[in-house]
């Protein structure tokens, strides 16, 4: 009997490894998972730190927060203006099959606004826009290996290129959100007054927005202007495998960024139910 013979698993009885099943795949990508959030978390925790210990280069938070801001404007202006037409005009719809009266359709719109629907949908939008050319950017700074010479300067990658955006996305989010709020309450208004005949005196009420209602919609522009910037950062920190590795990051980033916005909201919106109670 030769040696191959001999370490036969057929001819010693034994049966050749199964190959792994569904059990496996979830065992691993559960793991894969809780790696993934320990790193972003270090990833934050850095981030404050470097908020209050480290040091900036002059200028570098102005310049972000004009490419967070200014550059988002006009996207985040034309959609909103969009989508605060399609809001309102449908629920102008299902309200006139219900009770055929408009007088508390404005003070309605703008409670939904301030709560959660500018806060979230325009914080959306910015994760598409910010979080990808974050993620972009820094990717590629990866694959080139200018991260790896900031390390050899003993500057800090999260010190040196996160936190000014962290700092710039938390500021411009917020101006952003009010103001997408602000374009889609007018949009509204516009829609009303021409598809359901609300005059702009009757729409324009703010009989139901209360101190609940501003502070859940702050807490919530906070909220999505510090995790788009460290979401998108920790997967630009992340790439890996040239350009390709740089697209996989910016798709990585646009997904994750809406999600972290996605889950923040039901916390959130979770904690005011609990702080402020129900209206």
């Amino acid at each position: 009997m030769n040696a191959e013979e001999g370490h036969n698993p057929h001819e010693m009885g034994l049966s050749p490894p199964e190959p792994p099943g569904a059990v496996h795949d979830l065992g691993a990508a559960a793991i894969d998972l809780f790696l993934g959030a320990r790193e972003l978390y270090s990833v934050f925790v850095r981030t404050l730190y470097y908020v209050v210990r480290g040091k900036r280069e002059k200028g570098a938070v102005v310049e972000q927060m004009f490419l967070i801001g200014n550059k988002s404007l006009f996207f985040v202006t034309i959609t909103m203006g969009f989508i605060g037409m399609i809001l309102l005009y449908q629920s102008g719809l299902q309200a006139k099959r219900v009770v055929p009266d408009f007088s508390m359709l404005g003070a309605t719109y703008l409670e939904l606004l301030v709560r959660d629907l500018a806060a979230s949908l325009g914080a959306l939008m910015l994760a598409t826009r910010v979080g990808a050319g974050i993620a972009a950017e820094i990717g590629s700074m990866v694959v080139t290996e200018q991260v790896d010479a900031l390390r050899m300067c003993s500057a800090d990658p999260i010190d040196f290129l996160l936190v000014p955006r962290f700092l710039a996305s938390m500021v411009m989010t917020t101006v952003l959100i009010v103001w997408a709020g602000v374009v889609a309450f007018a949009a509204g208004a516009a829609t009303a007054l021409v598809a359901f005949d609300v005059p702009l005196r009757t729409f324009c009420s703010m009989q139901l927005i209360d101190w609940g209602d501003l502070s859940t919609g702050l807490a919530k522009c906070v909220a999505y202007g510090a995790a788009i910037p460290i979401v998108s950062g920790y997967c630009g920190l992340s790439t890996f495998g040239g350009s390709e590795g740089v697209g996989w990051a910016t798709t990585r980033a646009v997904v994750n960024s809406s999600l972290a916005i996605i889950i923040l909201n039901a916390i959130i919106s979770t904690a005011s139910l609990m702080i402020f109670g129900a209206k």
